[in-house]
Parts: C-alpha cells; structure tokens; sequence
C-alpha cells in the first residue's frame, strides 16, 4: 500500500482545473500534517487553503513551473491547479524556518492526495512578498512553500537516470519523465 502511493505521489503540475478540491478534503490534508512529527514538536507551521477561482487566481502568478522545462511557462488555464495550501511559520512560535518540518508535512499531505487520487506539486520558487500582498497574510506568519493540488491531468513515468542526468523531461505527447538513480547506486557500503 504506501508502495504504490508513493509510486503514485508525482509532481503533477496539470490539473483537470474544473475539478474541485472540496474543503473538506484539503482540511483532510491538514490534519494529516497534523499528526505528522515535527522537530522538538514545536509545531510552528501554520496552512492557508484555497480552492476558490478567485483565491487561486492570486495565487498562481507568484509561482515558477517546472525549471528544467525551459521552454514551458507552466500549466495553461484550463491546466492549473483547483486548489493550493500555502504552509507558512508562525514567527511568535519560532524564528528559525524549520526546514525538516516542512518536507515531512508535504510529504503526507501529498500522500493524503495521492490516497483520493489526486496529485499535487510542492513549489519552492515563489514571490513571496507578492503573495503575502495578494492574500494579506500577517507578517507574523512566513511563506515557506505551495502545495498545488486537484486531479491530475498528465501522465508521469519513473524512469532510470541514463549517464548521470536527473533532469526530468516530456516526450512530444507531453508524457513527463522523472529519472530516479538505481538502488545499488544510492546504498553505501561501508566497511567499519
């Protein structure tokens, strides 16, 4: 089971945007980063979510798509996501971005999505001040990434990385391929 959900966890960057990511279900989601670990359990990450065209429309011009895709701008309308949760630090719990805490959560809350077969991208490359303009969210609280959900619209393929190149790439059907390197080159054998 947590095989294929992390075989299924991709990062889907189009969406059936017509699609709704119901309230409840992102709420879902948050509760998954919820019950996640958190470093020294401080619990500072705070989530906003959207799932309304207004709201989302705010959103997606502060994030970069797909950097390896060089002549790509990103999804199209009609593409884009249907719903976003924006995680951000609550500075009054703590001062320092706890970087660790932040995977962890993403890493749940897509497999959450994943488990109701949708998909979702986390981004890292995001105006931030802009976003924090559009949404007029409090300087109390810092953007550290979006998460981009709905229902994938692209097919996603694990491929081998051939000759040490790790960038992913789609073929002219627009099939994305994600190189993974093989086990035998990620395991160390060490010799105490």
């Amino acid at each position: 089971m947590i095989h294929e959900l992390i075989s299924r966890n991709r990062s889907y960057r189009r969406f059936h945007e017509d699609v709704n990511v119901d309230i409840q279900t992102l709420k879902s989601f948050i509760e998954l980063a919820r019950l996640t670990p958190s470093t020294r359990n401080l619990q500072p990450l705070k989530y906003i979510i959207s799932n309304t065209k207004e709201t989302n429309e705010k959103i997606f011009p502060t994030l970069a798509w797909a950097g390896y895709l060089k002549d790509w701008k990103g999804p199209e309308e009609g593409e884009r996501p249907s719903a976003y949760i924006i995680i951000v630090v609550d500075k009054n719990i703590t001062q320092s971005k706890p970087e660790h805490d932040e995977g962890i959560v993403s890493q749940s809350i897509l497999l959450g999505a994943a488990e109701q077969n949708l998909g979702g991208c986390i981004i890292l490359s995001v105006k931030r001040q802009e976003l924090a303009e559009n949404l007029n969210i409090p300087e109390q609280y810092e953007i550290a990434l979006v998460i981009a959900l709905g229902k994938p619209k692209e097919k996603v393929i694990i491929t081998d990385v051939k000759d040490g190149d790790i960038k992913y790439f789609r073929d002219e059907n627009a099939v994305h391929y994600v190189p993974k390197r093989a086990i035998d080159d990620i395991i160390l054998e060490i010799k105490p």
